[in-house]
């Protein structure tokens, strides 16, 4: 039994860190993050996965509690899949980030460990920021997590409003990579996702280290 308690309590204390940013571009929406897991001070993985796809045109990113964003995450894909089965067409990126806002309201006594970005296309690109208590905000551009407050200073200076995807994004890969460099909770690499009118789009790494050069 303590041994259990134990290994509960440690998973518990696996978080994210985390930079996590999101754009609204004239031709969709920008997301990107670093790859780094912490657990304290400790880096418990240097490879893990912060942007996850949701549907086609649906995406989000993950910060805080690992265990609590993965069941998010599954539980959203399940959402939009029921979704686009009983409609005929996909989830609205308002309504995903409405569903997952009122989840979290209702937790908030017993909240889940999390801020989390969702973004996607239909008719135009939307970014939403959403608190551990389900405080919903449409954004232009964002951050989230230990290292946003420098992502941001590179956002308020280069973000492009208006501008397009390929303008804005090195802007989202350099606000990363500036976080990375300040904030111990955020490393590895940069992971770059991109939706436009022809879906979802992840970067490999040797793309985003030319946007980087």
């Amino acid at each position: 039994m303590a041994a259990q308690e134990g290994a509960s309590e440690k998973q518990k204390a696996l978080s994210t860190g985390t930079t996590t940013v999101g754009l609204v571009c004239s031709d969709g929406i920008i997301l990107a993050s670093d790859r780094r897991a912490t657990m304290g001070y400790f880096i418990a993985n240097k490879d893990i996965q912060k942007i996850y796809q949701i549907d086609d045109h649906l995406s989000m990113t993950i910060a805080g509690g690992v265990g609590d964003a993965q069941s998010l995450v599954r539980l959203m894909k399940a959402e939009a899949a029921l979704y686009r089965f009983k409609h005929g067409k996909p989830m609205s990126v308002m309504a995903a980030a409405t569903l997952l806002s009122n989840l979290l309201h209702s937790y908030r006594f017993y909240p889940f460990y999390v801020q989390l970005l969702v973004g996607g296309y239909v008719e135009s690109g939307e970014v939403y920021s959403i608190d551990a208590v389900g405080g919903l905000t449409s954004e232009k551009y964002v951050s989230t997590g230990s290292g946003s407050p420098i992502a941001y200073g590179v956002l308020e200076e280069t973000y492009k409003e208006g501008g397009t995807v390929k303008e804005n994004l090195r802007v989202a890969a350099r606000a990363i990579a500036a976080a990375m460099k300040r904030d111990a909770a955020s490393g590895e690499h940069v992971d770059l996702v991109s939706i436009t009118k022809s879906g979802f789009k992840r970067y490999d790494r040797t793309e985003v280290e030319k946007l980087l050069q």
